[in-house]
């Protein structure tokens, strides 16, 4: 890790600021200035925030872009200036090319540097207890670095590691240093993912307010410049670093990444127990479809925000996305065949609401495609702020159906027909004992669910799939598709 500790620290305003992330950076702080007071340590938490929403990691890349391409969610065309060219050789998996190579190493560079910032303050905190007024802030900080560090180290892994246990995994780094830290195996490093979020989730289960019942998610009037009522939401109650608790890694989110993880390493029973928490917690209401379907966007939630366990605050990148996805020459769009393909119109997709509402044909007078609106802004005036979404409720659901397919299918379609419910599709799986058939119907519905947010690759390389390309070519799946290579100093310094 010698090339990647790079320090960059959010200067986080207290008061004026509508959000605790509408901050600007602000490049080098003297740690031993910054961690003199609490609220020296909110703004190291916050300086890991804006470093993971910037462009090279969730802010595009990780979301929007390339592990989308990875997945062939987007019809990447041949004729298309050297900016998407990148994309291209990601669409074919020519990983050797040196434009695709300064993208993934820029991704684990960004990784790196906000773990790095993780540590700073982890590597700090538990000698400065004193500094702090309120008990419940030193859990709550730690607790968000624990499983920040947790979170980034796991995308890593699914990345640029193959899924074998006994494989050569990532350095877990845990220190602020400029030493390189040597590689740990793909199970070693999972075990140490879950430490970090089993301590992570024990710190946040007495301090973060998102846990008490006083704590409401919904829409709130001054997240935009309208005058609609809000719904009852108190996530912009009480002071403002604990305000909007689903823009940072909450005790939900804990939950949520632990299931996650567990499933990776194929511990069911942990998957499901922590995918059931946040199902029974009843916290996180699914969207209602006047929200989603609306037609006045002053009054539409286009990104199923309610359902959002935990995602990344980028409220200034509406102009990006607009270029990004629905500018005439975007690289990022999809054929009108393969998009209705995926979301399959011709049957049960005629009456799910995600297809109309993400996907807008547009034509160039040559061609049809269809251009993704699912982040559309339109002035800003949606019922939400603007983010990247990082943990649904919807997976969790599907965690749990894939948990107990094995001892309980008829529970399995349950939980998979209650996603499918609330996106407008009635038509109900019911019976079918084939668990061939149900990964098949769980693998669609997740790229459905998840298109435009970076995780289906994901899964497709968690359970060895075939990825079908836009062009209907076959990519087997094997290492050589689903890990990236490590960056050449990492090879050098990590071994």
């Amino acid at each position: 890790m010698k090339k990647y500790i790079l320090i960059l620290i959010g200067l986080f305003i207290l008061t004026s600021c509508s959000s605790y992330l509408d901050v600007k950076p602000n490049s080098q702080i003297d740690k031993d200035v910054l961690f003199e007071s609490e609220e020296g340590f909110m703004e190291a938490l916050v300086g890991v925030y804006i470093r993971c929403s910037k462009d090279d990691i969730y802010g595009h890349e990780l979301t929007f872009g390339l592990l989308d391409v990875l997945a062939q969610n987007y019809t990447i065309s041949s004729d298309i200036s050297s900016g998407g060219y990148s994309y291209l050789q990601a669409s074919l998996y020519n990983y050797n090319t040196p434009t695709f190579i300064e993208k993934k190493d820029k991704l684990w560079a960004g990784l790196y540097n906000a773990i790095s910032n993780c540590n700073l303050i982890l590597e700090n905190i538990d000698t400065r207890t004193s500094v702090f007024r309120d008990e419940s802030n030193y859990k709550l900080i730690k607790g968000e670095a624990l499983a920040l560090r947790a979170y980034l180290h796991f995308d890593l892994l699914r990345m640029f590691t193959s899924t074998k246990p006994e494989a050569a995994g990532i350095p877990y780094v845990t220190k602020f240093t400029n030493q390189a830290t040597p590689r740990s195996t793909v199970k070693e490093v999972l075990e140490k993912i879950v430490t970090d979020l089993l301590a992570a989730k024990e710190l946040l289960k007495d301090s973060d307010p998102i846990v008490t019942e006083k704590y409401i998610i919904g829409y709130t009037a001054s997240y935009d410049s309208n005058d609609l009522p809000d719904d009852g939401s108190t996530e912009e109650s009480g002071p403002l670093f604990l305000q909007n608790r689903r823009q940072r890694m909450n005790y939900y989110a804990a939950c949520g990444a632990l299931a996650r993880v567990y499933l990776y390493q194929n511990d069911k029973a942990n998957a499901l127990l922590q995918a059931r928490e946040v199902i029974e917690s009843g916290k996180f209401p699914w969207t209602k479809k006047a929200d989603f379907t609306n037609d006045d966007d002053e009054k539409k939630d286009r990104i199923l925000f309610k359902e959002l366990l935990f995602a990344w605050d980028i409220p200034k990148r509406g102009g990006d996305l607009e270029r990004w996805f629905r500018n005439e020459n975007s690289t990022l769009m999809t054929g009108t065949n393969e998009g209705n393909i995926i979301y399959e119109t011709g049957g049960v997709g005629a009456e799910d609401f995600r297809f109309k509402q993400w996907l807008q044909e547009k034509s160039d007078g040559r061609t049809n495609s269809l251009h993704v609106i699912k982040y559309n802004r339109d002035g800003d005036r949606n019922l939400h702020r603007l983010v990247a979404p990082a943990l649904r409720l919807s997976e969790m659901y599907y965690i749990a159906a894939e948990c107990v397919f094995d001892t309980d299918p008829a529970k399995a379609w349950e939980y998979f027909n209650t996603v499918r419910f609330n996106r407008g599709i009635g038509t109900k799986i019911e019976g079918q004992q084939s668990k061939e058939t149900f990964l098949s119907e769980l693998i669609k519905e997740e790229r459905k669910e998840f298109f435009g947010e970076g995780q289906v690759f994901y899964t497709y390389k968690r359970l060895n799939r075939n990825i079908i390309g836009q062009s209907g070519k076959i990519f087997t799946g094997s290492d050589a598709l689903f890990v990236l290579p490590l960056p050449d100093d990492e090879i050098a310094f990590g071994q």
